[in-house]
């Protein structure tokens, strides 16, 4: 491994137990473009917070209107909603609803607006959005939309891109900071499963196991995600104990 490999502690938050007190409660946000990218992304990250005492809230840009053959786009919506709000209770976290439709995301002033204000809501101390160059121009939208919406925040939070799919939708993601989720890995596939329109079990048996397998052998772990952190701050990332 090289030195770009970061674990849990280099996280905001995740350090130590200590550090989910009142005092130091972190608001940490996902944004993704439909149910289940979230819980296929960063459910397990976002787990841990939770489990810390951290204030975490699941922002989906559409409600997967598009994602239920033989039902409406409205049947879709209502059931995929439904799947959401079951998943976030597992992981401990809020879902919203930023409006948009399954399969015609925008980009432009008035949708930044909306997102920018659902966002503001939040105060995020953390920012956890799709990494932008996916083959779902959906995924592509969403992630344009938090980044460039978060910018215009008074306080602009540390912003983490996450990878869904990877070599199908997720393209040349290159991760720069890793978390160990061995501890928290069934309840991302308790999440995951609760996409049930989804065939969320699916998704982590044919997708996402691999992927956890995968990055949990690049950072020395059994199950681990991983994230490009764009790391605004302080402009490199800073090896534990170097």
């Amino acid at each position: 491994m090289g030195s770009a490999v970061v674990l849990a502690g280099a996280l905001p938050g995740l350090a130590s137990k200590s550090e989910g007190s009142i005092a130091s409660r972190l608001s940490v946000v996902c944004v993704g473009a439909h149910p289940d990218d979230p819980e296929s992304g960063c459910s397990g990250t976002l787990a841990l917070y939770s489990g810390l005492g951290h204030h975490v809230t699941v922002i989906y840009l559409t409600r997967g209107e598009i994602g239920i053959d033989g039902k409406s786009m409205f049947e879709a919506a209502a059931v995929r909603t439904k799947e959401s709000e079951a998943a976030c209770k597992i992981i401990g976290a809020k879902p919203v609803f930023a409006g948009q439709v399954d399969g015609s995301a925008e980009f432009n002033r008035t949708r930044l607006r909306q997102l920018q204000g659902l966002l503001s809501a939040e105060d995020p101390d953390l920012m956890f959005a799709h990494w932008p160059i996916d083959t779902h121009m959906d995924h592509q939208v969403a992630s344009a939309c938090a980044f460039r919406a978060s910018m215009a925040l008074q306080h602009p939070p540390q912003c983490y891109f996450y990878e869904v799919n990877t070599g199908y939708q997720s393209l040349g993601f290159s991760p720069n900071l890793y978390v160990d989720i061995t501890s928290v890995k069934e309840k991302k596939i308790e999440a995951l499963s609760a996409h049930v329109s989804q065939r969320g079990e699916a998704i982590w048996k044919y997708h996402h196991q691999a992927i956890a397998d995968f990055r949990g052998r690049e950072a020395g772990v059994a199950a681990a995600e991983a994230f490009f952190h764009l790391n605004r701050d302080s402009g490199f990332i800073r090896v534990p104990g170097v």
